[in-house]
């Protein structure tokens, strides 16, 4: 008799949500019921992160999880940790490995390993291996759904282990990206965010005829599909002819995630990042003069070996230059296998932490100083959830410019336009305007 219930846990990015919420799909269609992970399930799949050392540490603890839960069950384990390090994840109980492709075959290679009784590691080299045909039909939340255009990446920061764990970079194609797009729109999903490892590279290993503009205009095209959000972008994407193009495509959110790393030239060079500081201010400048008022988000690494206390207060002098909305700040992390981790003058741990809890405190005051800039304007807010502890009543949604935002009278999945009145925290508090809403579903 099959096994009846299934439950996942997604570690790190976007892109792994996606393929969890492929997978989990594929688990229903074979008749499983989703059910909570700290609930005794039948089956527990943990999708790993390995971009820092807390990544693995938390994939660990929620594999450990799972099995204390329910010892009996049976643990597949996928993602980058799977991929990078198969042999360290084949514990009592695990009885799936599966790296970063397979992913679609996850079903039935669980229901082997369970009739033959063997633990099964389905990793493979990922040299020559295809864009992996996903598909989703459904999200977790009701108004926003992660669109996977892209797959691998070729960067080969000195830091980085992603390219060994996503392998080359493999687009999807545009007639895929659009019929995904319908799907999701016809499921009542307002708002798509296209995401990819390095989604940058869309189109790149397709003989230059498409690029990410060309995936963005296909998403763009359904009806039912609000808004379209972008995930990470490089500097070097932010061209006038890019941004030219985004103008004319009303739907694109005025929310630009660039990753700076380090504001200094001499650590960026020692990082394998193919920008100066310069270049990057610069492409902040073009953001803000097409898009006025956009949310600029951003990536930094403090304690990269080699940082001195001169490079650090390069990146402070950047990072309060660049005015980010918003900042994920975490200190550098040793990956075995990449450059970086045999690099001369390590920062010693302490300090790594110490730079970064001065570059959180700086990334606070300057969001606050972005929320301030957007009190008293009118902007569309996408209700996502009720918010009962608040009130009866009360909605949270977001902003083209990812803000979130309290306000009274809201329902999920509606489009409402909203006066900013107020800052609480990290979000804003805002007042429906003009009664009826936008859009409903």
């Amino acid at each position: 008799m099959s096994m009846q219930t299934v439950a996942f846990y997604t570690l790190g990015c976007k892109v792994n949500q996606y393929d969890s919420q492929a997978m989990l799909e594929a688990f229903l269609a074979a008749g499983y019921t989703h059910i909570a992970f700290d609930r005794p399930a039948d089956v527990y799949v943990v999708n790993t992160c390995t971009v820092t050392g807390t990544g693995d540490k938390k994939s660990m603890q929620a594999v450990r999880r799972a099995l204390r839960t329910n010892p009996q069950a049976a643990v597949v384990v996928a993602g980058c940790l799977a991929q990078r390090a198969p042999r360290d994840l084949q514990l009592p109980g695990v009885r799936l490995v599966l790296g970063t492709q397979r992913r679609a075959e996850v079903v039935s290679l669980l229901r082997r390993a369970l009739d033959e009784g063997v633990s099964l590691v389905a990793v493979q080299e990922l040299d020559a291996a295809p864009f992996e045909p996903l598909a989703i039909t459904a999200h977790e939340g009701r108004t926003r759904a992660v669109l996977k255009i892209q797959e691998g990446c070729d960067q080969r920061c000195t830091y980085c282990i992603i390219p060994q764990v996503r392998g080359p970079v493999r687009s999807r194609p545009l007639a895929d990206v659009g019929a995904e797009a319908d799907r999701l729109a016809a499921a009542g999903f307002a708002e798509l965010v296209l995401t990819g490892i390095h989604l940058n590279s869309y189109g790149r290993e397709m003989d230059g005829t498409i690029s990410l503009i060309d995936a963005i205009q296909v998403a763009h095209v359904p009806q039912g599909v609000r808004r379209i959000r972008l995930g990470s972008l490089e500097p070097r994407a932010i061209t006038p002819a890019f941004l030219e193009t985004l103008r004319d495509l009303p739907k694109v959110c005025p929310h630009f995630h660039l990753s700076l790393q380090s504001g200094s030239d001499g650590v960026l060079a020692r990082m394998g990042r193919r920008y100066t500081a310069a270049t990057f201010l610069r492409a902040c400048g073009m953001l803000r003069q097409a898009f006025p008022q956009a949310a600029i988000t951003t990536d930094v690494m403090t304690g990269f070996p080699g940082e001195t206390e001169e490079e650090f207060a390069q990146t402070q002098r950047v990072v309060e230059e660049a005015a980010f909305a918003r900042m994920h700040v975490f200190p550098y992390s040793e990956r075995a296998g990449t450059p970086a981790a045999t690099m001369p003058n390590p920062v010693p741990k302490a300090q790594r932490e110490e730079r970064a809890r001065e570059l959180i405190a700086q990334g606070r005051r300057l969001q606050r100083a972005y929320l301030q800039g957007l009190l008293g304007v009118t902007r569309e807010v996408l209700i996502e959830e009720l918010v009962p502890e608040r009130g009866e009543g009360w909605a949270a949604g977001y902003t083209p410019e990812y803000v979130r935002v309290l306000l009274p009278g809201g329902q999920p999945g509606v489009l409402q336009q909203a006066q900013l009145t107020a800052i609480e925290g990290d979000e804003l508090v805002g007042e429906p305007v003009g009664g009826a809403a936008l859009f409903a579903p």
